[in-house]
């Protein structure tokens, strides 16, 4: 698939726009993915440590398909090719190295081998899994189909799920921990608490058939953080939840692209709320702009992880390097559609903002840089926002399976159905 350029639909509709790039966008999970595996790549550039066409990635793969779903839905890719492409996937999926069902961050994309995220970080990767897992739930629910190719896929992802031993990963305590090797066993010793990207470890481990954790770790271990409780006020918002200023924003996006937030509440917090906030924090810091870096401005606003002109980083209010990365703005569409939708007619009308597959990951003006290639955990959630944000497609799928329904119970969540109808 190649998406439609500028000129072809130029001057662009809001709805052209919309369409325009989530198209370009989606090609990365489709026509960049990788031959053997149907995996996506971790980048579309090289870089040094490892071999970026060989090196696959299972959380952005998790975002892909759900991207993916996106373009079947709207008729961007054939059903039946994007069906199949999960599929291959999928297969490939229950060939690879994985580690009492978890999956590690990175794998060989023609042999399945775990590639170390690091040292000590070559085994298993939960919250990466929790990610993937997402994606393949999706899945299962879209392809409902009663045709064989339909019925393999759907057993083919449970098998997958039910796989998934969450419970291993709390070792017998109160929390849970993000990665395990079989050499290297707990050394990483990371404990997943929030506030940040990981709610949806949680959801997915209370959620499990197979392999569920008690409630109980969720509530002292998730929340048992400096950083999970706010409820202060910055540029006269209120966050409820996380870090000063917030945080990166793929923190309220990661999380969210299955987890609907539309009158999601528990006792912690609104996550429609928290979200939006989040959101609007982020752009306030950008148009104030207080280290006055060159091209911010209401639309010219998104900070979170991405590369940067000297290296990768989770830049945030209090990380700020004048580093923009479209996904940010972009993916929070369904929290700030107005503000969003400014941000990417501009970037739109920005030449040197323009990539193979949509836009470029990051800029920085002040620097006169821009990123030379993408990155599959941001060109994902552009895809799978906007459509949220226009349909609420994967909301929806995620939300409608029995398991993740009794897993938001068991933690004690809440929806209000008048608030999940009418978010804006």
């Amino acid at each position: 698939m190649s998406g439609a350029s500028r000129r072809d639909i130029a001057p662009a509709s809001d709805e052209d726009l919309l369409d325009w790039v989530q198209r370009q966008t989606l090609d990365y999970f489709f026509g960049f993915a990788h031959p053997v595996s149907g995996m996506a790549r971790e980048r579309s550039n090289p870089v040094a440590n490892y071999d970026y066409l060989e090196t696959v990635t299972s959380g952005g793969t998790g975002f892909g398909v759900m991207a993916l779903i996106a373009g079947a839905s709207r008729g961007f890719l054939p059903r039946a090719a994007v069906r199949d492409r999960i599929r291959q996937i999928v297969a490939f999926l229950g060939r690879c190295e994985s580690y009492h069902g978890v999956f590690p961050h990175f794998l060989q994309g023609d042999t399945g081998a775990a590639i170390p995220f690091s040292a000590q970080d070559d085994g298993g990767d939960l919250v990466e899994t929790a990610f993937l897992m997402v994606g393949l739930l999706c899945a299962r629910q879209f392809f409902s189909g009663r045709e064989p190719a339909e019925k393999e896929l759907r057993e083919g992802i449970n098998r997958l799920w039910h796989a998934v031993e969450w419970v291993w990963h709390t070792r017998d305590d109160d929390v849970l921990y993000w990665h395990w090797s079989p050499r290297h066993g707990w050394d990483m010793d990371h404990a997943i608490t929030g506030w940040n990207e990981c709610l949806i470890a949680y959801v997915l481990a209370a959620a499990s058939p197979t392999h569920a954790i008690a409630p109980h770790v969720y509530h002292r271990g998730w929340t048992n953080s400096q950083v999970f409780r706010n409820g202060e006020r910055y540029y006269g918002i209120e966050l409820p939840l996380g870090p000063r200023f917030g945080g990166p924003l793929f923190f309220s996006q990661y999380s969210f692209l299955g987890l609907d937030p539309r009158g999601l509440h528990d006792r912690y917090a609104d996550y429609w709320r928290q979200n939006r906030a989040h959101a609007l924090i982020n752009r306030a810091h950008c148009v104030a702009n207080p280290k006055r870096f060159y091209g911010y401005n209401a639309e010219c606003w998104g900070l979170t992880a991405s590369d940067g002109d000297v290296g990768y980083g989770a830049f945030c209010p209090v990380h700020d390097r004048g580093v923009i990365a479209p996904t940010a703005a972009l993916s929070a569409m369904p929290y700030t559609p107005r503000e969003s939708s400014d941000v990417l007619r501009h970037l739109y009308e920005l030449d040197r903002a323009h990539s193979r597959f949509g836009f470029v990951d990051a800029f920085n003006m002040s620097q006169n840089w821009y990123a030379p290639g993408n990155l599959a955990i941001n060109q994902g959630p552009i895809v799978v926002m906007i459509e949220n944000y226009r349909s609420g497609l994967l909301w929806d799928l995620f939300m409608s399976c029995a398991e993740v329904t009794e897993g938001l119970r068991r933690l004690g969540f809440e929806r209000s159905e008048q608030m999940a109808e009418q978010p804006y």
